[in-house]
This record gives C-alpha cells, structure tokens and sequence, in this order.
C-alpha cells in the first residue's frame, strides 16, 4: 500500500498539510481577536463599576502588556465581573441603606462610557494590588473604529438611556419614601392625646379653650408667697413682708374664682411676672429649706382642716336639704287639706271601693307623705298600664297629710284606675306593745339619740351618724313595709312601690313572675365588692356571724313583688320583730329599713331580671342613659331627690314629664 502512493504523493500531501495548518491558525486568531474586540467595553463597564479609584492610572505600556494577556483570563474577569454586579444589586435590594451607593455606580458608568469614548484605560478593580492587571486598551486608531462603529453607537446609547432611568427612578423614590415618612410621622403626632402634648406639638398647634396651666401657676404662686411670709415674719423682715403681701394681694385678687386662663383679666401675665420677682428674691435671702417646709406643712395642716370642716359642712347642709320640706311643696299640702276639709263629707269618698279587695285586679301599696311624689308614681304607672282599670293604688299617709293626700286625687283620679288613701293612724293595731319599733323610740336612750338639747349638731360635728338622723327613720310610714299582710289582709300577691321611683312600662308581667316558693322578688344590687351583707350589718356581733353570710348579695327596696300567702305561713313579720328586738341598742346596724329587710328576707327573696328596677337616680351621675331607657322602673334612691333643688338634673327629666305644672294649686305655690 505504501509502495502505490509512492513518493509522487509526498509533496502534494505536504502542501494540503501546511495549508490546513494555515487555515487553522487563521482561525484559531480570529477566534480569540473577536471575542477581545467584542468584551473589550463591556469588560471596561463592569470593572469600573467597583471602585476605579481603587487602582493606579495603567501607563501605555502596561496596557500593551495586558493584551499579551490570555483570553480565558480576559474571560474570567468578565464572569467573575458580572456575578459580583449581580450579587450586588440582589443586596441592594433587600437593603435600602446601598441605594446610594448604587447611584455612584450609575454615575461611575456614566463617566466610564464617556472615557471610553475619549480612549482612556480602565482597570479591573477586582484584581489584588501587586499583580499584572489585565486591561482592555482601544488603541486612537481602534477607538476611532468602535466611533464609527453603528452598533456600538447603538449600545452605548441605551446604556446611557438605562442608567439615566434608572437614576431617575432612584430619586423618585428617594423623594416617595420621605414624603410617606412625613406623612406617618403626621398621623401618628396627631393619634396622640393633645391633653399631654399640648401645645408643643411640633406638628399641628392645639389650641385648648379650657386650658388651666396660668391659673395653676398663680395658685402655686399664692402658696408660695404665703409660706415665705410666714418665714419672713418669723426673721422680722418687713420690707421682703410687705412686698409679699402685696403681691399676694394683687395674685389672689387677679384669680378670683377662675378656674380656666380665658376667665383671667388681661393683667394677670404681668401679675405672674411681678410675683416671680419678689418670690426670687426672697430665694436669695438665703432662707433655710427646713424653714421653708416647716411653713409650708403647717399651711398644709390648716388646709386639711378647712377641707375637713368643709366637708363636714357639705354633708350637714346635703342632709339638712333631704330632710327639709321644699316651701312649695308645703304649701301644696296647706292648701290641699284646707280644700279638702271645705267639701261635704259625702264629695270626701273614692269610687270603685268594691275593687279594693278584688284578688284578681293588680294591687299596688305606697307609703307617703309626699302628694305631689306619690302622684308621679301613679301618674306614670296608669299611663304605662295596658288595662289601667285593673289596677288598683292603696295609700298610706300620716295625718297631717292624709286630707291633701285624698284631696289631690279626688281633684286629679288617675283615669279609669282606683284610688284608696289611708291614715296610719287608724291601724290601732299599730302600738307600741306589737312593734318593736314603736317600742324603741319611747325608751330614754333612743329619745336622747334624736332629741337631746345639748347634742352636736352643728356643721362642725361628726358625719358619721349624722345620716341616721333622719327623720324618716322615726317614721312608721318606713316601717310600715313589714306589715303587709295586716294592713291588707284579703290580698295574696301586691307589688310595693316606693314615692321616689318613675315607672316606664307596664308592671303587669310581675303578677305572673314565678317566686319559687320565695315571699319577696327584687333586683340585686351587689357588685364585685360592694352592697353585700357586709356592709349593712355588723359582723363582729356573734348574731350576726353565725346566721349570715358576709358576702351575700344584698337587693334594693324601691319595687318588690310580695306573695303575701307565703309571707304569713313563714310569719316574716316575726322574724322582723325578733330581730328589731335584738337590736334596741343599735349593735346589729345602724337605724334604716334595708338592714333589716336583708335579714329578715335571708334566702327568702327570689332575684328579678336588673332591667325591671334601675336605681342610682338620687346619687350617682354616672347611670348610664340606656340602662335608664330600657328600664321599667327607675329610682331615685339617694339624698338628691328630683323635687329638691340639689337633685342631679340630667335626671330630673324623666320625673318632672309626669307633674302637671300646669295645675293652678302648683302655679299659685311656684312649683316649676
């Protein structure tokens, strides 16, 4: 085979082999040239991008070495280049604090497309100091060819483009980002309470009509100069002594009564500024702190006194105004019984009087002797009443008011209802040798508690048992709740309504409410801590202790529903006289009808539902309006009655919409 291809073929063969190894070599050039011409700009973009600063200005010589340098190396800057680019913006990202160091970036790309351009050298930042740094150089003539080349016109054109936009979209939400921020700084400024921050919000002025901080300031002022007085005299200083009393003077003269800055006089800055000074300079007389806090608690001793004397004052006078019949009202009465006692005795007598007995009707007990207060409560009543001509009102009063009492509602009938009015003092059997009550109040201790001459009564005696005083504890109108079945005897259910109460709805419902085998159904009263048992009866006493529950919870007087055949088979009237009998010297609890009620009804007493009896009325301005709307009876329990000029008057509404005061007897006695 060797010997036919002979030597003919040699130099034929060798020439194809010389012009294959040419070709390939042609190749082998191109194919590292192209690859360097096309990188070369981008390799200057993204090398400068990380800190051109970083690395010395390459000379002319050290770029012609660089292009000795080989394309894989030349590659790999390039890849390791663009994943450093790419990590960094993934960083920039997810954290706001590299925004502007992003935007140097831009800016340095910007510079390093427009060096380009002009031919400069740019350098590989990435590269350790000390080593050879391989460099992309475009030579005058090459970067006059990449000039004239359109495509890299091109390139370089939306290069340019990007970075601007991307620039623009920087600051644009730069600019985004802080007016949120001024925007959530001014929501939450005025989310705060202006009562703490005042008028030193930076945000928004808040403006406080009601503000009070002047009057405070010359209220500390009039304390102060008042205890460097009482220093000054004690150093015989006259001059710093009269200066502070006429300051003083000046001060409390300029606050009066004010309780807000708008109610001030226009000279009152001044007076604050005058007073500053003459309490500086009293500082500076270098007077002692131990003088100064020895004037200033006996200032605060004389204070507690004169708070403690006006209280004792407030609770004098608040108990003397529940106990004192308004001048109206006493002359409604006058008036009335002189009406009464002109009519001929045949004009003096109810109709309906074979109702008064009739078990099947709503029977209905009040104890008063109040007419204008007993004749809300039937006004209201009837007015609420589905079928008003079943019910039936029994009235009890004393004597003196039993001829204005019939008077009033022969002159006003409650509509289609029946009326019966009664004279405590014709139950004869209401003596002293069957009540114990009645019984008490004959004995010399009780009479020296009530009457005694010589005994403090004063605004400047105690308040503790002052309360107990009242005379409506000597009344047996009050007691009289204890003897139902006696003063009604042909009745088994009735429904005992106070003269301090408003009804809103029909009160029919509780005739059919199911007691349980109980005698008395009445709302509790009793909170987490308080109007329990024992804060009406004494526990100490060893009675009270083992026949009592101290957390019991205690239920209100007002409106109580009374099966009064249960009532006699567990003879509660027995029960209330055993222990009214224990109690003659006072030691069970203090003088009233509630304590006595809780423990002759002990677990004899059946809870009603809190809408039908709502109490507060006469002490409490803090009852809630709904919890009033939705009640059936409202109550008015407390010292601050509706007809009383003290009584609390966002209440006196629901009482006062039930008075005719359009009546010519409450016209000619000026009851408004």
């Amino acid at each position: 085979m060797r010997s036919k291809r002979g030597p003919a073929a040699g130099p034929q063969h060798r020439v194809r082999n010389d012009k294959f190894r040419i070709s390939v070599g042609v190749l082998l050039a191109v194919s590292m040239i192209a690859p360097l011409i096309f990188l070369a700009p981008r390799i200057a973009i993204f090398s400068t991008s990380f800190g051109k600063s970083e690395l010395p200005q390459t000379s002319n010589d050290d770029s012609r070495n660089g292009q000795k340098a080989s394309v894989a190396d030349q590659v790999l800057d390039v890849i390791i280049a663009n994943s450093e680019e790419s990590h960094s913006s993934s960083l920039v990202r997810e954290n706001s604090e590299k925004e502007v160091a992003k935007k140097e970036n831009v800016v340095e790309d910007v510079k390093t497309a427009e060096a380009e351009d002009q031919g400069k050298v740019v350098v590989n930042p990435n590269l350790p100091h000390g080593e050879d740094v391989n460099t992309t150089v475009a030579t005058a003539d090459e970067s006059s060819q990449v000039k004239t080349d359109p495509a890299a016109e091109i390139r370089k054109q939306l290069r340019l483009r990007r970075h601007e936009k991307r620039l623009t979209e920087l600051l644009q939400q730069d600019e985004g980002e802080k007016a949120r921020l001024e925007e959530e700084a001014i929501k939450r400024s005025k989310a705060v309470d202006g009562a703490i921050l005042g008028k030193y919000s930076i945000w928004r002025r808040d403006e406080n009509e009601n503000s009070d901080s002047l009057v405070r300031l010359i209220r500390d002022q009039v304390i102060m100069a008042r205890a460097y007085i009482g220093v000054a005299q004690a150093r015989n200083n006259q001059r710093l002594l009269r200066d502070l009393r006429i300051r003083l003077r000046d001060s409390e003269r300029v606050v009066g009564d004010a309780t807000i800055d708008a109610e001030l006089p226009r000279s009152a800055p001044d007076k604050i500024r005058a007073m500053g000074q003459v309490l500086a300079k009293a500082r500076q007389q270098n007077y002692d702190c131990n003088s100064l806090v020895k004037g200033l608690r006996a200032m605060l001793h004389g204070a507690e006194d004169y708070a403690r004397s006006l209280r004792k004052q407030s609770a004098f006078l608040s108990q003397l105004a529940a106990k004192t019949m308004p001048k109206g009202l006493h002359c409604l009465s006058l008036r009335l019984n002189v009406q009464y006692h002109v009519l001929p005795p045949d004009e003096r007598q109810f109709p309906n009087r074979e109702k008064l007995e009739d078990d099947d009707l709503y029977h209905y007990a009040l104890f008063s002797d109040n007419v204008l207060a007993a004749a809300v409560v039937v006004n209201s009543t009837v007015l609420h009443a589905e079928e008003p001509d079943k019910h039936v009102f029994h009235l009890v009063t004393d004597r003196l008011n039993f001829g204005a009492m019939k008077m009033w509602f022969l002159d006003n009938p409650p509509g289609n209802a029946t009326i019966h009015v009664q004279n405590i003092d014709d139950f004869t059997w209401l003596n002293s040798s069957y009540c114990p009550v009645l019984r008490q109040l004959e004995s010399a201790a009780m009479k020296d508690y009530y009457f005694k001459p010589d005994q403090t009564t004063s605004v400047t005696s105690g308040t503790s048992n002052l309360k107990y005083r009242n005379p409506k504890y000597l009344s047996m109108l009050n007691h009289l709740r204890f003897y139902l079945p006696e003063v009604f005897p042909g009745l088994s259910k009735i429904l005992f309504l106070d003269d301090d109460i408003v009804v809103q709805k029909d009160l029919t419902p509780l005739w059919s409410v199911d007691l349980h085998g109980k005698v008395n159904g009445a709302v509790e009263t009793c909170g987490a801590s308080f109007h329990r048992f024992d804060k009406y009866l004494n526990f100490s006493n060893p009675h009270i202790a083992r026949n009592f529950d101290p957390n019991a919870c205690g239920w209100a007087y007002g409106m109580n529903i009374f099966d009064l055949e249960e009532w006699k088979k567990r003879d509660i009237t027995g029960i209330y006289h055993k222990w009214q009998t224990m109690n003659k010297d006072r030691t069970l609890w203090k003088l009233g009808t509630l304590p006595p009620g809780l423990i002759t009804f002990y677990n004899l007493t059946y809870p009603l539902d809190k809408s039908w009896h709502v109490l507060g009325l006469g002490y409490n301005p803090g009852v809630e309006p709904e919890d009033i709307d939705a009640a059936a009876v409202v109550h008015y329990n407390g010292n601050l009655k509706p007809w009383l000029e003290i009584g609390l008057s966002r209440f006196k509404g629901y009482w006062s919409r039930y008075v005719k005061y359009d009546h010519p007897y409450l016209q000619e006695c000026n009851i408004q």
